[in-house]
């Protein structure tokens, strides 16, 4: 398609008829040496977030500079564009692999420039071929350093560890996989979890360290251990706090109530996005001087002939580096994206199940602990999130509205079959008993307003529209039929819904937040299907974040935090924990690690 685009578009420069819509830009005619006219042309591509935009300058048929115009990608994934842009102007080819952990956005951009050769009346193949001359050394170096500390794992937990070691006078250094920051964090909505918190107190709301605590207990099926639960609860509120004090993290003015907690306490970054926890934390660390090392595989744990460990082995792009280390700090995420290891522990979760979680998430940490003798808990735990693109598996942010109680979830038959604000395991279980193994989520305008999901996910919401996952109506009957639904039932069970709210009680499922009526059209609904999201399994950790061998004894030298780690959440995590957890245990094993 994109061939006949530019062929046409060629006919139509041969016809005089070239241009970019901005005269200024207008390209000369090409000279009799020259296939493509100098100038700079523009182009769109549909990206993740929404359009990105280019413009590409081309002289002598090579391509000299590329200008990013438009871009509403995630912050952190949207580095992937320049890394692409690098690529393209070394080699003079658009013809690039898409960045690992940024495919969406990747595509976007590489159609986007596609797109401005179509506007030269030009295709891939006119570009001038570079002489690649000798080719680039496959020879690797060896590099040794020393430092302090050592953190494995730039995502949320490993930002903090490495503030807070560096903060108390440690040389750190951190070591990342993936071209880019922020693993899990980056695409997560980063609610946070902060029992006592200074929007509670606004609204009248009580709360303790106490009932999270038996919030988590409870909703991990008393199957956590209560110390580390224990220390993660008392924690959580100074940890929301050093996020905006000390690393300038902007918390929105209102909260969120995650399905298993007894009352409404999950704060929300800006923008509902873990993209303004890693932004912050990321320039944190860069005002502190601490080095990030990208694209940078830790492969192993270095030990001493007692078993402590001492440092790490590394590989990045064309070096091998020796990491020597008073102390190492494990925060490489779970193993959501493998399959192989998912189907080890729990042969349901096979690669029939989606995954919403980073491709980096692949058990790298966890396979490294076990190899200097790191006991394993809870790995058979691996948790599901309700909400989720049927089709790709990602997070649906719409759902967003249900967290706010404006929400109901209806099946193909019009009906509620599970508490809206449930634990999540439990609605990804009643959902995948649904025809279909699919839901479907009603909001109608007030709810849609109230819950910000025009300002803060537009992007999101053109993409389900124009994939046919989501529908706008102005009746309930009417968004009932696109999806097939059984409309009179769904009217049904919005009046009986309605009546709930009403009279304060749900007798059917007792959701325990409904603060409004769904009877303000335009109504929307949205089709989805529960995801790979969470495992609550991993290496074993003590109260100092301090990982615990196969006999019960501390592994000297080596500590964990974040989603690597298992025994916090039991068998079940709840919604918004997960970034009071690594928050606590990352600052714990900083602190610790730096001493």
């Amino acid at each position: 398609m994109k061939k006949l685009c530019a062929l046409m578009l060629s006919g139509l420069l041969i016809l005089g008829l070239a241009g970019c819509g901005d005269q200024s830009k207008t390209p000369a005619q090409p000279s009799t040496a020259n296939a493509i006219a100098d100038g700079t042309y523009a182009g769109e591509g549909n990206g993740r977030g929404g359009i990105i935009g280019v413009e590409v300058t081309i002289k002598d048929d090579t391509i000299t500079a590329i200008t990013i115009t438009k871009n509403d990608e995630t912050a952190g994934i949207d580095k992937a564009m320049d890394t692409l842009t690098e690529a393209i102007l070394a080699t003079n080819s658009v013809d690039q692999d898409a960045v690992s952990g940024a495919t969406a956005t990747s595509n976007g951009f590489l159609e986007a420039v596609n797109n401005a050769l179509a506007a030269a009346g030009a295709s891939k193949e006119m570009l001038k071929k570079i002489d690649a001359g000798t080719p680039e050394s496959t020879e690797r170096t060896a590099k040794e350093e020393t430092h302090d500390v050592v953190v494995i794992g730039a995502g949320g937990a490993g930002f903090a560890a490495a503030i807070t070691a560096k903060m108390n006078g440690a040389d750190v250094i951190i070591v990342e996989k993936m071209p880019m920051a922020g693993g899990n964090t980056l695409i997560s909505g980063a609610e946070y979890a902060a029992p006592g918190n200074w929007l509670q107190a606004a609204e009248g709301i009580e709360d303790s360290a106490e009932l999270m605590a038996q919030d988590m207990l409870t909703g991990g099926d008393h199957l956590n251990d209560p110390e580390l639960v224990k220390v993660v609860a008392d924690n959580a509120l100074a940890g929301a706090e050093w996020l905006r004090d000390t690393c300038n993290v902007v918390w929105e003015d209102e909260l969120m109530f995650f399905g298993g907690h007894s009352v409404k306490r999950s704060l929300i970054p800006l923008g509902a996005s873990g993209a303004e926890i890693i932004k912050k934390e990321q320039a944190k660390a860069e005002e502190l001087g601490i080095p990030l090392l990208l694209d940078t595989r830790a492969t192993e744990l270095i030990t001493d002939e007692t078993g402590r460990v001492i440092g790490v082995k590394a590989e990045g792009k064309n070096t091998d580096y020796t990491f020597t280390a008073k102390n190492v700090i494990l925060t490489t995420g779970g193993f959501g994206s493998n399959i192989e290891m998912r189907k080890q522990y729990d042969p349901q979760i096979d690669e029939s199940i989606l995954s919403t979680n980073s491709v980096g998430s692949t058990g790298d940490g966890i396979t490294m602990a076990t190899k200097v003798g790191a006991n394993l808990v809870g790995m058979e735990y691996i948790q599901t999130y309700p909400i989720c693109d049927p089709t790709t598996g990602a997070l649906l942010y719409y759902d967003d509205a249900r967290l706010y109680g404006y929400t109901v979830i209806v099946n193909k038959e019009g009906k509620r079959f599970v508490e809206e604000l449930g634990r999540r395991d439990v609605m990804s279980m009643a959902i995948k008993d649904q025809t279909g193994h699919v839901c479907y989520e009603l909001v109608d305008q007030n709810g849609f307003d109230l819950s910000k999901l025009q300002e803060n996910h537009a992007a999101e919401l053109d993409y389900l529209t124009q994939a046919g996952l989501m529908v706008k109506a102005d009746t309930l009957e009417e968004a009932a039929n696109f999806f097939g639904i059984d409309a009179e039932e769904l009217k049904k069970t919005v009046e009986n819904y309605n009546s709930y709210v009403e009279a304060g009680v749900d007798p059917e499922f007792n959701k325990r937040s409904m603060p409004a009526k769904i009877e303000t059209g335009p109504y929307y609904i949205v089709k989805a299907a529960p995801a790979v999201h969470h495992t609550m399994g991993g290496v074993q950790i003590n109260a100092n974040a301090q990982v615990i061998n196969q006999d019960g004894g501390v592994i000297e030298g080596l500590y964990a935090a974040g989603e690597v780690t298992g025994g916090i959440h039991g068998t079940n995590r709840l919604g918004s924990d997960a970034l009071a957890d690594i928050t606590v245990f990352g600052r714990i094993a900083g602190e610790n690690a730096s001493k």
